[in-house]
């Protein structure tokens, strides 16, 4: 691995809060606004997806990659799994996002009820609240960028899908970008999208390394 860990803990945190808006994006939409614009397909097709399970490669601005499997499963749930010798793990249960690093045995939660993440605790929310389409100039692909403007510091993401046949409602999430307050911006790219795998809730899981700290 070319990238340290001092930087990878620096930009794991936003890739991980930006994989956890797509399943935010899965809120109901009037079925008239599903049919009218690409944004109503694009929450039809995420609502679709049971569980997902593919591979990533993240990389920051300065060029620098790794890589893993992102297993996903509704409502919520999601773990990032990173290449071996990666001593860091990303999991959230819809509720909060954990970063665990096993080398240093520190664990930081990130509570998400108040950030566009929250639409996956209130179903009633908007989604137009927080995502925009963006154009792309191509149409079998959407891009939709995703922020809450009266909470800047919770960073911008933007989600491109391609369409795809044999993905659930047409639709596929190829690859996200973040960007952060302070504008660190990590791209994560998706690979070998897998649909309605069995995911145990095991999958979600984690070990504690902290000293006398069982979970």
């Amino acid at each position: 691995m070319n990238q340290s860990l001092k930087t990878l803990r620096t930009y794991a945190s936003a890739a991980a809060l930006a994989a956890l808006c797509v399943p935010a994006l899965t809120v109901p939409v009037p079925a008239a606004a599903q049919a009218a614009n690409p944004l109503g397909q694009v929450v039809e097709a995420l609502r679709a997806i049971s569980t997902l399970r593919a591979n990533f490669i993240q990389t920051d601005r300065s060029g620098q990659s790794v890589s893993g499997v992102l297993t996903i499963k509704r409502p919520g749930r999601i773990r990032f799994q990173y290449q071996q010798g990666v001593p860091l793990l990303i999991v959230g249960d819809g509720k909060a996002l954990t970063l665990v690093d096993y080398e240093v045995k520190q664990v930081q939660r990130w509570p998400i009820g108040n950030s566009p993440l929250g639409a996956l605790l209130d179903p009633s929310r908007d989604v137009g609240k927080f995502g925009t389409l963006k154009p792309t100039g191509n149409p079998n692909v959407i891009s939709v960028e995703v922020r809450d403007r009266k909470h800047p510091e919770y960073g911008i993401i933007t989600l491109i899908f391609t369409r795809k046949a044999s993905a659930p409602g047409g639709l596929e999430l190829s690859y996200w970008v973040s960007l952060d307050s302070q504008n660190k911006r990590t791209t994560v790219q998706l690979s070998n999208q897998q649909y309605g795998v069995a995911v145990p809730d095991s999958a979600f899981r984690w070990r504690d390394p902290r000293p006398n700290t069982r979970r």
